[in-house]
């Protein structure tokens, strides 16, 4: 196994759109990085908040999530190019790019050092072969404080690591149910 550098990932990982790290004052980096490639965050988040539409206790289930747990902030309607997460809170959001991963790779998902040293961490599962689409990533604020997360800027880095062999059942064999995921998608359960 072995993980991919900067030239096997542009010939080998179809990303659209895929964009070169260059220096962008003033923006947390993006792109193709020595051995992985930063991912931006969209524009629209899923902000959790812990008030239930029915007024009683709110209970956190992954086999009975609902939308309503979320307050959903799109800034491009809002006009600003963050949102805030609060304290001790999370948000659901999905990346600019869409990912087509090839059947002898795996993608593991790192949190952005930036955010990381602000206490803003990111969790993705691996990205197995053959699964396509819009990652949906979870960015949790484990401080007392709003957190600012900015829209269309870096958020995290996947790492490719090519596989000696190919796998005997990938992500499409099985029909996972995130396969092709174009937006935001909420935990499910088959």
């Amino acid at each position: 196994m072995a993980v991919l550098c900067d030239t096997q990932i542009r010939e080998l990982i179809p990303i659209e759109p895929f964009e070169q790290n260059t220096k962008r004052p003033g923006k947390v980096s993006y792109g193709v990085s020595s051995y992985g490639y930063d991912v931006r965050v969209g524009p629209v988040f899923k902000v959790f908040t812990n008030v239930s539409p029915t007024g009683g206790q709110t209970v956190v289930d992954p086999k009975a999530f609902t939308d309503d747990l979320f307050v959903t902030v799109d800034t491009r309607q809002t006009g600003k190019d963050h949102v805030i997460i609060p304290p001790n809170s999370f948000a659901l959001a999905e990346t600019v790019e869409v990912f087509t991963i090839p059947r002898d790779v795996l993608a593991i998902c790192l949190g952005n050092s930036t955010y990381a040293r602000c206490g803003i961490i990111v969790n993705v599962t691996p990205l197995e072969p053959e699964w396509r689409g819009k990652v949906t990533i979870e960015i949790s604020n484990t401080t007392p404080l709003p957190a600012k997360i900015y829209a269309n800027e870096g958020i995290a880095q996947m790492v490719f690591i090519k596989a000696d062999r190919v796998c005997e059942v990938s992500y499409a064999d099985k029909g996972g149910k995130y396969q092709d995921q174009k937006g935001l998608t909420l935990p499910m359960v088959d």
